[in-house]
């Protein structure tokens, strides 16, 4: 069984040392959902919403979330994320949106974390925007879905 990285020998918590691998290319594919009500999900698909276009806002956020998320996660490196793309898809049978976001960089360690946040925000952002409407909204299943480069590969969610 693998180890945790980000505890020394001793157990104390330590940043990775990523200097000796191999740049290559990286690239994650993250996803989740924001579940509401159905005048919720047609407010916002329909650009009624007082606050403005609210997909396009999340998406600005979560681009924005990725670039930054060495800054909220204390031993996450930070990386030059090189491509992020968020696709907000309303899936009107379930009244929800689906969030899928893409990040890859170039460099010595992963982008997972780095698309996870970026559809946390995302998803959050649509919470905030719309919580003066539906307090119940709920955001669910936020996961990898697909990782490749690095040492270990290519990585698909069965």
């Amino acid at each position: 069984m693998a180890s945790f990285t980000h505890f020394n020998q001793s157990g104390e918590a330590h940043m990775v040392d990523v200097g000796g691998k191999a740049v290559s290319q990286r690239m994650a594919v993250t996803e989740g959902y924001i579940e509401m009500q159905p005048e919720t999900l047609k407010l916002i698909v329909d650009g009624g919403h007082k606050k403005g276009d609210v997909l396009t806002i999340a998406r600005i956020a979560g681009i924005m979330a990725s670039k930054r998320t060495a800054d909220l996660i204390p031993l996450c490196h930070p990386l030059p994320v090189t491509h992020v793309e968020i696709n907000l898809i309303p899936e009107t049978a379930n009244n929800r949106i689906r969030c899928q976001t893409t990040v890859k960089t170039s460099g010595q360690t992963g982008v997972e974390i780095e698309a996870l946040n970026a559809t946390q925000i995302t998803l959050l952002t649509i919470y905030d925007m719309c919580k003066a409407v539906d307090r119940g909204m709920i955001i669910n299943s936020v996961r990898l879905i697909e990782k490749a480069g690095g040492k270990s590969g290519h990585w698909l969610r069965q």
